[in-house]
This record gives structure tokens, sequence and C-alpha cells, in this order.
């Protein structure tokens, strides 16, 4: 049990460092205490797990046209979402949304590739007959 529970905490610290950071760089973004902080990465956590699929499936069109792009207005939106919820967290405007969400998911990403480093639980391995499929 502890074993499932302890990556979830991780990557829920991961994104509130990267909250935190964000707040620091970007002026619209703020956050009114820790409590709010903390709240904000996990419900980002369940938004992204939860609502942003949906979305992904109901603007598939309009992802393929922008070849992607439009993900990343679902990553803004994501964090509005976040910020309409939790009331010691505010987002100034759309475009403080954009770019605060392609710098918390880079930092993310980064802070990961150097604390998940170590972890090789699930290492993939060719199979012994050469044959992938």
């Amino acid at each position: 049990m502890l074993d499932e529970l302890k990556p979830f905490l991780l990557h829920w610290c991961i994104t509130a460092v990267s909250l935190w950071v964000a707040s620091g760089v970007f002026r619209g973004l703020r956050f009114a205490d820790t409590f709010s902080l903390i709240v904000s990465a996990l419900l980002l956590g369940f938004a992204n797990a939860l609502v942003k699929p949906l979305l992904i499936v109901l603007t598939l069109p309009l992802t393929l046209i922008t070849f992607g792009l439009f993900l990343l207005v679902i990553n803004a939106l994501m964090i509005q979402l976040v910020a309409a919820l939790v009331k010691g967290f505010s987002v100034s405007g759309f475009w403080t949304a954009f770019f605060a969400s392609i710098f918390v998911s880079l930092l993310s990403f980064l802070i990961g590739a150097f604390v998940l480093s170590g972890d090789t639980a699930h290492p993939i391995q060719m199979p012994h007959s050469g044959v992938w499929l």
C-alpha cells in the first residue's frame, strides 16, 4: 500500500514546488498561503487526470488541426479551473495561465527527471526472441 502512495506523494510535491516557483516568476499567479498552494497542486493533479482527458477527446478535431498546440490552451484552462475552485489561488488572466502552465509543465518535468532518475522499478526490456509484436 505504501509503495503505491509514494509516487503519488512525490508527484504532488513536485507539482506544488513547480507552482510555488511559478508564483514567484509570474506576477499574476498568487497563493494566499501554503494550504492553498498544497490544495491547488492536489486539485491540478486531479484535474489533469480526470477533466483534461475528457477535454482532449471533445476537442480532438481542433487539436489535430492545430497540430497539438491546442493542448497548451487546455493546460491553461486546467490552471484557471483550479484557480476558480481554490479560494486562496488566483490567476490574473488567460495568458498568465497559459505561460504559467508551460512553465509548470517544464519545471515539473525537469524536477521529476532529477528526482526519479534513480527509480528503475519498471525497466523496459527487449523480448528474448527479438520480436516486439
